[in-house]
């Protein structure tokens, strides 16, 4: 039977102190960003539940397609990740502005850090509102 997923509120509300005032703020910043962008709960990526923003069906090359979040906000045992899961022609958003996103590590479309002040919130902020009016991956993947 499949585990029920807390709501936004009660899985911040759980969260410890010094997780819990990171992820408030990032998730308070994310929706004064895009406030248009439903968040809600899933369980898509590995053992720790994280906080999608926005949904967009999928196709990919292969002929897999699926629903998946725009902005994915993840408290993992050691660290943050927020998931920016927008790309087209010139590759991932995130990989393209990886150098003004602060002290981080980048992936593809994520963006992982240790403390929130080793991350440039306004430039994050202007990238999630860049990827809500893309609304997902577009020509990569």
């Amino acid at each position: 039977m499949p585990k029920t997923l807390p709501t936004v509120a009660e899985f911040l509300a759980g969260l410890p102190n010094h997780r819990r005032i990171t992820m408030t703020t990032l998730h308070t910043a994310i929706r004064k960003a895009v406030p248009k962008l439903a968040p809600f709960m899933t369980s898509g990526m590995g053992p720790s539940p994280l906080i999608g923003y926005g949904k967009y069906h999928y196709k990919s090359a292969s002929g897999r397609e699926g629903d998946w979040f725009t902005i994915g906000l993840v408290a993992g045992k050691s660290g943050y990740a927020l998931h920016v899961c927008v790309g087209g022609e010139g590759g991932y958003l995130v990989e393209q502005n990886a150098a003004k996103l602060g002290q981080v590590k980048t992936g593809r479309s994520c963006i992982n850090f240790k403390k929130l002040e080793d991350l440039n919130i306004a430039a994050t902020m202007a990238l999630v509102k860049q990827a809500a009016k893309s609304g997902g991956i577009n020509a990569v993947g």
